[in-house]
């Protein structure tokens, strides 16, 4: 069948006029080397690593569709682990920006990541309620935690001990010991939702912060440690007697069960820090170091707090005890060490307080050497902050460091357009016009304004108006980027701005029910001798109601204006008389357009609506549903009968007037797309959305097929309704605390096919080469074999070598899914072969791993099996010892490589690997120290 209309496709072509999105966190990152220089911010599907000095973006962390909701930098700073709003998580590597790894586990938005100190393991907390670790290193998941009864909120790592920290939005604190995989301890103690948490004091203390203005301190022993009989008392006790019988009424602790191996750390109320913000606790965070407590709630204020050590708590109660002493030698009393303690407050003290310019949305912190600490500040309003505060200064100060602005608009974009060149891009929001550079994307002029709601480029593309809230048009000369005039136009809003196909004037609709035409005119500068562009009023037609939406004909015949009472009426442009009433929309209609030869008006309405009418008598051609939300924008490709949508359900769809066709849609904005803007040469469309991002789309070359388009859409909802589907059971596992890690996309089912496909294609091999062998001996001489095309595609190898092949191009995080999905009438031969691959030392530990799961979930069935008894004998033999080889040839280059660190060590007497930067750093300040102490003798 031939094509009966080609159509070319419009491809994503850029993202631009996005500082960083609101849904994740801002991180700091290291920069050439520099520590705390870069910080990476969500960017809608990508992230974005700006260098806070230059005020450049550095990196670009290309996502695929979904939103991106969390991040976290690993440990050694080369890596960055990014959550999307679908549950996957995916690690880029900083260096490359590629991403090496990714996980797919949960079913709703990971809501908080974390790994553990040595950056080995990750774990991850979702909307879904679950916790899953992951094993970096093996690029796999470990097992999933199940115990919270809405979103997780924070997750926490111990450092020494092999414990999980988590709190949720079900009010609940959870200890998780990893080594047995159970929750052995909740604390009860909130009334509210917990929103964050922060461990201080080497791991001995907990903050956590809730819905009210208090920030609860928990005070940890660790059992082991409150055993041990050199541990001085005071120390256990320090500080905490008082303090609990002053929050008698609050102290909440939970303990689950009485058993000895439940019983691992006491975790009691101490008190609580007073935040001076009202509102619920957004973020609460330390530095790496522990010393430096920060939080911030739903306004534009960040609380800083200094943590003091064991020593710093120590020298200060010292003070306190010898000022004691001295007040009771005075009063003649006796014992005042008994009575004096530190307070929560002097242990835990306010610093200062941060204002930032609008709403703060997350935060990071980073604390240098020499003591400085800086922070940075994700903003509401589309703006990047840091900040600078010098700890030992006498009264700490914090001073902006810079500010990243440049790359967008403060509030959403409102209303775009394209210059007649097809270079040039406007878009303006509520404080500011932007023109942009279509093919560098780059901001050439910024101007401020009152909040716009619509603009045009003046013919010439020298100047440009906008029409505002307030009811004013605002000229602007791009040359200088200076207002040169502002009228008052009309009494309401100026809904809509239409050029006239003259080019001599424009027309104005407002919110005052009038529809008011102007002229351009050449009128004398005072400050100059020459004349400058300016706006005459000339006509006006008063109507009933609010207009919405105004469009000239273009011949200049006609006037379509949009109504709030859901019609649209034509007018002669002539004589302004009445000429047709376009009525049929349950809501008003929002947008509409006139084709470039006249016969066609689409409307586009708030009830989801497109309804495609002839100009001529005014009869609706058809009524298309085109969005799940109201329609915002319509506009006609130029010199075409195709036209584009925008709606509130975040899409772009793009339709044929003469067929009523659907062609593509255009997904990327993950909110509301408020307005579009199409190049008059039809070849660029850019958009804007509430998501603050705009987007560009180019046209392609590639021609468009409505068929294969059907088809791919078809695909792409059966692979939803795969992920959506229940998860496959383990036999014999109930749903308890924990569960497997992965989960069912259709990665891991296209996987599981494709090793039943090398399976199916082993068999039928052995199958051929009985049959060879048979017609061999019957004939008395060798027949040549047909080989498979695809072993020949691989080398000529054998069949049991390309199921290994197969077998390991499955991804490590996808295997154990990829297993479960397996049917079991193909794992006897697979086993068969597990036993041949181990038996030659291949893939050791990938086969013992996929060997070991295929016995846990396959339990019943295998044992049962008489014919698989000698199989898993044999596995367990070569299995056992092959294990054992790979261990001891580990342990072998293990010793080898510390022997040859110890050696190169004692020849040039220097440290090796990452202890020897600590050393150094520590060296340096011991040398500072003893330079302070011989100047102050000198």
């Amino acid at each position: 069948m031939g094509l009966t209309r080609q159509y070319l496709r419009y491809g994503p072509a850029a993202l631009f006029g996005l500082v960083a999105s609101t849904r994740g966190n801002a991180a700091l990152v290291a920069l050439r080397g520099e520590r705390g220089r870069g910080v990476a911010v969500p960017a809608c599907e990508h992230v974005f690593v700006w260098d806070t000095r230059k005020g450049e973006k550095v990196l670009i962390l290309k996502g695929l569709k979904q939103e991106v909701s969390c991040l976290c930098p690993s440990p050694d700073g080369l890596h960055l682990a990014v959550g999307y709003e679908d549950g996957s998580i995916r690690v880029f590597s900083l260096l490359s920006g590629e991403a090496n790894i990714t996980f797919n586990g949960h079913k709703a938005a990971v809501t908080t990541l974390q790994y553990d100190h040595l950056g080995g393991q990750l774990v991850s907390g979702s909307k879904d309620t679950d916790v899953i670790v992951w094993d970096v290193i093996n690029e796999s998941g470990l097992y999933r935690l199940r115990g919270h009864k809405d979103a997780v909120t924070q997750v926490l790592f111990l450092k020494e001990k092999n414990l999980l920290v988590t709190s949720g939005k079900d009010t609940l604190v959870k200890w998780w010991d990893l080594d047995t995989q159970h929750c052995f301890k909740t604390l009860v103690g909130h009334r509210t939702e917990v929103w964050g948490m922060a461990l201080i004091s080497e791991e001995k203390r907990l903050i956590t912060g809730s819905a009210d203005s208090e920030l609860r301190v928990w005070d940890i022993t660790y059992i082991q440690e409150g055993k041990d009989p050199d541990e001085p008392e005071s120390k256990k006790s320090k500080g905490s007697s008082s303090r609990a019988e002053e929050n008698t009424e609050e102290d909440e602790t939970l303990e689950l069960d009485e058993h000895p191996e439940e019983r691992l750390v006491k975790c009691s109320r101490v008190g609580s820090i007073m935040r001076e913000g009202r509102e619920r606790v957004v973020t609460l965070a330390t530095d790496q170091t522990g010393k430096i407590l920060a939080c911030h709630g739903t306004d534009a204020v960040l609380e800083v707090f200094s943590v003091l050590s064991e020593e710093e708590v120590q020298k200060k109660l010292e003070k306190k005890i010898k000022k004691a002493k001295k007040k009771a030698k005075q009063n003649s009393e006796e014992e005042p060490e008994r009575s004096v303690e530190l307070s929560l407050q002097e242990e835990i003290q306010r610093v200062t307080n941060i204002r930032a310019s609008s709403k703060i949305k997350s935060f990071d912190l980073i604390l240098s050497p020499k003591g400085e600490l800086k922070i940075v500040l994700l903003l509401q309003n589309n703006i990047i902050e840091s900040y600078n505060l010098n700890l030992s200064a006498q009264v700490p100060q914090a001073v902006r460091a810079s500010r990243i602005t440049i790359g967008g608009h403060r509030s959403d974009v409102r209303t775009l357009a394209f210059s007649s060149d097809n270079i040039a891009v406007l878009s303006a929001a509520a404080e500011s016009v932007k023109i942009w550079n279509r093919s560098t994307l780059q901001c050439i002029r910024t101007m401020d304004c009152e909040y716009a709601l619509c603009s045009l480029f003046v013919p010439g593309d020298r100047q440009v108006i906008i029409g505002t809230k307030t009811g004013k048009l605002q000229l602007y000369d791009l040359a200088s980027g200076s207002l040169m005039e502002t009228l008052n136009a009309h009494d309401g809003a100026v809904w809509s701005i239409a050029l006239s196909p003259d080019q001599r004037g424009f027309v104005t609709g407002g919110a005052d029910k009038c529809v008011k035409f102007w002229e351009f005119e050449l009128v004398k500068d005072e400050s100059s001798v020459q004349k400058r562009l300016s706006m005459k009023h000339v006509r006006i037609l008063q109507l009933d109601e609010d207009v919405l939406c105004v469009r000239y004909s273009p011949k200049q015949t006609l006037l379509a204006v949009s109504l709030l009472d859901c019609t649209v009426k034509i007018f002669y442009i002539d004589t302004l008389k009445f000429f047709l009433s376009l009525y049929g929309h349950k809501l008003p209609v929002l947008c509409m357009d006139i084709s470039y030869d006249g016969t066609l008006i689409a409307t586009g309405s708030a009830d989801r609506s497109v309804k495609i009418w002839g100009l001529d008598f005014g009869d609706c051609h058809r009524s298309l549903f085109a969005h799940d939300d109201s329609v915002m924008y319509l506009q006609f490709v130029p010199k075409s009968h195709l036209f584009f949508t925008a709606g509130k359900d975040s899409k772009i769809k793009q339709w044929d007037a003469d067929k009523f066709e659907h062609i593509q849609t255009l997904e990327g904005h993950h909110q509301e797309v408020w307005c579009l803007a199409l190049s008059p040469n039809g070849d660029y469309v850019v958009s804007a959305s509430h998501d603050k991002s705009l987007r560009l789309w180019e046209r392609t070359r590639e021609p468009l097929v409505l068929e294969e388009e059907r088809e791919m859409q078809r695909e792409a909802e059966y692979e939803e309704s795969v992920a959506k589907e229940d998860q496959p059971v383990v036999a014999g596992e109930t749903q308890g605390e924990t569960g497997l890690a992965g989960k069912k996309t259709i990665e891991t089912i296209k996987a599981a096919e494709r090793i039943m496909e090398a399976i199916e294609l082993y068999r039928e091999e052995m199958a051929k080469l009985q049959e060879h062998k048979a017609i061999c001996k019957a004939a008395g001489k060798e027949v040549p074999f047909p080989v498979n095309p695809i072993l020949r595609a691989y080398g000529n190898i054998t069949p049991s070598a390309y199921v290994l092949e197969v077998f390991k191009k499955v991804k490590s995080s996808e295997l154990e899914e990829s297993l479960l999905v397996l049917p079991f009438s193909y794992v006897p031969d697979l086993l068969r072969l597990f036993n041949e691959y181990i038996h030659l030392g291949s893939e050791v530990e990938l086969l013992c791993r996929a060997l070991l799961f295929l016995l846990k979930i396959h339990f019943g069935q295998i044992t049962s099996n008489h014919m698989l008894v000698t199989v898993i004998e044999n596995l367990k033999k070569t299995t056992i010892s092959r294990v054992s080889e790979a261990r001891d040839l580990m342990g072998f280059n293990m010793a080898g490589l510390q022997y040859l660190k110890r050696e190169i060590e004692a020849k040039d007497e220097v440290t090796f690997f990452a202890d020897a930067t600590d050393r150094f750093e520590e060296k340096k300040r011991k040398r500072k120290k003893k330079e302070k102490m011989v100047l102050a003798v000198l």
